[in-house]
């Protein structure tokens, strides 16, 4: 990019008649800090067009004017620009579609075959529903891909990119925009006047912008657009070039197209980018934003599509931003409360300062398969099991498993028969290598766990997940090996050389859970026993209900009634002791945690810790603050650094 590009004919800085620009030097320099409050910064939002549809196209090598649709079983779940000028859409049926075009190419996804250890695109997959289950990972590929070049694209110290979705990016080009303005423009590198960052900037030194292709957004002030742009109409103008450059690198060496929005937030940039599809690009500035969003419905905006939106219809008889931006926030915050209110009034404006994340690493993965007929024993679980395993870590291949940059440390089983979802989660085994068949005997032991309780067939749904992802540490213990007793200490201290792990082992190894304060220590040690029940590996209480075959979905506690149909959901893996929920179950491995720390000191004669039996233990309420202290420091050998902190059970 040249540093002339996108404009025309100057008018010199300082000529007569011209004014200072409404933005300061402060603005510019937050600019190169990626402040989300500043005017002046750049967002863009870059959506794949029709995706999927255009992953096979490419891989099949057909031209870009042939209709083309996927086809999942018996429905479509992409269809592509020239397949819906015929009428087309996403709700057809294959049959349908080929009566409105009958040389549409009707391409069905890849699939795992059972039996096979690898997906592949079957000829025959339609009509073996009951034997394949769905893969997406041909368009993971792809999008990882697409990813890496839209990164290359851009100065690897300028960037701030966020993947938002298998086909969509975020763009934060604030820094670089802040850069190419230094570069091209000498007034801007100058201090400010009496070195004060308050003073306004001089106004650009060009009169006229030149957009080129993009579908720039009116004003509803046509006289507005006779006035000389400010420097935010330059800063998106500069990176409105930067998106138009990456999608043309996306294009040439992938060949894929894809439309993009650029503007001052999140939100608008996310409408822009579906405004003119496909292979188009639209220009929000900050002085076309209220006319561009006034003709949307607010439901379309995110946040707003759901319950909240629905309100907010009701309320006002209306779901036009238009109607909504007269209403006075006042009137919003009395009907829908002060920050709810509040934010509704931004967003309809379209102030959106939410953040751009850079962070691009996936958080958990699911392998799932809804059976249509139902399956009704354990060894049709099992066989799905194997393939799910297959499909997991075929994805945790590319995630790194193999070379331990990153691996889970979660696995989760959920099952659905009739109206009821019964799920178990167990920790993987750290400090050796994973592989399919560990994945694969993890679930199966979950399965087990399930099956052991009854009335779990026919089977509706199973899916399999991993979670937890944290980058691989090798030939270091983690802190649990010095917080537990000698012998579970030392099976810890193997493993984190490699040394391998029975299921016994397993077994005794309690699920991490989150730490929380339920009203001092010393209640552990009087904690009661309840009835216990035979259970393996950590069980969770998690319900995961896929949104669409193959793809993840959100994770949710399971409902009361689901709760308390499953009776094993809360179980301590050391005593087998169950609870009604997971409250009781915290405390109990708190009281264990305890428990441990107070026999090893005892075993060790230390003297530094007061060491309460459980029944004082459970009274030790009773003691003031002044004789807690001095029944704590009775024990001390000497003074503590004050950085330092110690444990008291008393």
């Amino acid at each position: 990019m040249s540093s002339s590009q996108g404009f025309r004919e100057s008018s010199p800085a300082g000529a007569p008649g011209r004014r200072r620009s409404q933005f300061t030097y402060r603005h510019l320099s937050q600019l190169a800090s990626y402040s989300t409050t500043n005017p002046l910064r750049v967002i863009a939002h870059i959506d794949l067009d029709a995706f999927y549809a255009q992953c096979e196209m490419v891989r099949l090598g057909v031209a870009e004017d042939q209709p083309l649709a996927v086809q999942q079983w018996q429905g479509l779940i992409a269809v592509n620009y020239p397949a819906r000028a015929t009428g087309i859409g996403r709700h057809c049926t294959v049959t349908d579609a080929k009566k409105l075009c009958p040389n549409l190419i009707a391409q069905h996804v890849a699939t795992w075959r059972e039996g096979d250890d690898k997906w592949a695109y079957h000829p025959d997959a339609a009509a073996n529903i009951a034997t394949h289950k769905v893969s997406l990972d041909p368009y993971r590929l792809e999008s990882r891909k697409i990813l890496a070049v839209i990164k290359e694209s851009l100065p690897p110290n300028l960037q701030k990119v966020e993947k938002a979705s298998i086909d969509e990016v975020f763009l934060d080009l604030s820094a670089h925009v802040h850069s190419l303005l230094l570069e091209r423009f000498e007034e801007l590198a100058r201090p400010p006047p009496y070195d004060d960052p308050t003073e306004q900037l001089p106004m650009p030194s060009i009169s006229a912008l030149d957009w080129k292709a993009d579908a720039l957004v009116d004003l509803d002030d046509e006289d507005a657009e006779i006035d000389d742009p400010d420097w935010d109409d330059v800063a998106i103008l500069i990176g409105s070039e930067i998106v138009r450059y990456v999608r043309a690198a996306v294009k040439e060496k992938l060949k894929y197209t894809c439309s993009a929005g650029i503007a001052n937030s999140k939100m608008v940039s996310k409408l822009g980018s579906a405004y003119k599809k496909p292979n188009q690009q639209t220009v929000i500035r900050n002085r076309a934003r209220q006319q561009f969003l006034s003709g949307f419905k607010f439901t379309k905006i995110r946040n707003l599509g759901g319950k909240l939106g629905e309100q907010v219809v009701q309320l006002f008889n209306t779901d036009s931003v238009q109607d909504l931006l007269v209403i006075p926030v006042e009137q919003l915050k009395s009907k829908l409360g002060d920050d709810t209110g509040v934010w509704v009034h931004n967003i309809i404006r379209g102030v959106d300062t939410s953040e751009v994340n850079s962070r691009t690493q996936i958080k958990s993965m699911l392998s799932a398969k809804s059976f249509k007929p139902t399956i009704n024993t354990f060894e049709q679980g099992v066989k799905w099991l194997r393939i799910f395993a297959a499909d997991i870590f075929s994805r945790l291949v590319e995630e790194g498993v193999l070379e331990n940059r990153r691996r889970p440390k979660t696995i989760n089983l959920h099952h659905r028969h009739g109206a009821q979802t019964r799920s178990r989660q167990g920790p993987i085994p750290q400090g050796r290598s994973l592989d399919e068949s560990t994945l694969f005997e993890l679930a199966r032991g979950l399965l087990s766990q399930i099956v052991l309780e009854g009335k779990v067939w026919p089977c509706a749904n199973l899916s399999l997940s991993v979670g937890g992802f944290e980058d691989g540490i090798t030939g270091n213990m983690g802190i649990g090996s010095f917080l537990v007793k000698g012998e579970e200490a030392q099976a810890l201290k193997a493993n984190s050389s490699g040394a391998p792990q029975s299921r016994s082992d397993l077994r005794a190894q309690p699920t991490k859970r989150r730490r929380v304060d339920y009203g001092g220590i010393q209640r552990f040690f009087s904690q009661k026993q309840q009835p216990s029940r035979d259970g393996e590996y950590g069980l969770g209480s998690d319900d995961t209900s896929p949104t669409h075959e193959g793809e993840t979905a959100s994770e949710k506690p399971l409902s009361d009634d689901a709760a308390s149909e499953n009776n094993a959901a809360y179980m301590c893996l050391r005593c087998k002791t169950t609870f009604e929920d997971a409250e009781q179950e915290q405390n109990h491995n708190d009281w264990h945690l305890a428990k441990d720390l107070q026999e090893e000191e005892e075993r060790r004669g230390s003297s530094r810790f007061a060491h309460p039996s459980p029944a004082s233990a459970s009274t030790s309420g009773n003691m003031s603050r002044k004789g807690a202290a001095a029944h704590r420091r009775a024990g001390r050998p000497k003074k503590t650094d004050s950085k330092q902190s110690k444990l008291s059970f008393g």
